[in-house]
């Protein structure tokens, strides 16, 4: 069972009178509730979107990813693209198609993953990138941080907290503490 987290109203301010960044914080305890998020967070997204997922080997960023491709109806097992960077998943209706990217091998910042054309991509594509952080927020300012913390060195913990953060025009006004439910 995933733990609620705290609402959160988007028209709400932080005491500095900015405005908040939407957040969620969610706990999972099985593969099969991560997938279940993926479902879930599916439902907020649109073509043009990019996630990125971060989090230790392991933390469950692919299982995610295809509970993700599930709940936006694409073709194909989503699996690790590991090996061959990145997989398009065409969908299977009239959604978006899902892009999702596995940096973990690429060591410099958008100059080196151009050849993916990732930029072209987006308009009308869901991007997902595993390993994104530091090498895919030139693509746009509007994006989707998600964080998976796991205990380290205890494999068999399978607890995951999860922390949804969106950036940008595109997420100011998501309540993303639909999540928790």
């Amino acid at each position: 069972m995933e733990a609620p987290a705290a609402p959160h109203n988007p028209a709400e301010t932080e005491a500095s009178g900015s405005p908040a960044v939407p957040s969620a914080e969610i706990t999972v305890i099985s593969p099969e509730q991560m997938r279940d998020l993926g479902r879930r967070l599916a439902k907020l997204l649109r073509a043009g979107d990019l996630v990125m997922l971060n989090g230790e080997l392991g933390a469950g960023k692919t299982t995610l990813t295809r509970g993700l491709g599930e709940g936006l109806g694409v073709r194909g097992a989503v699996t690790s693209p590991t090996f061959v960077i990145a997989r398009v998943h065409p969908s299977l209706g009239d959604g978006p198609p899902l892009v999702h990217v596995d940096a973990y091998r690429l060591g410099g910042g958008l100059d080196e993953m151009e050849d993916l054309d990732l930029d072209v991509s987006l308009p009308e594509s869901v991007i997902v990138v595993e390993w994104g952080e530091g090498k895919v927020e030139e693509l746009t300012e509007d994006r989707l941080h998600v964080v998976i913390h796991r205990a380290v060195g205890d494999t068999t913990d399978e607890v995951r907290h999860v922390t949804v953060t969106g950036l940008g025009e595109r997420w100011s006004a998501v309540d993303l503490s639909v999540l928790s439910a």
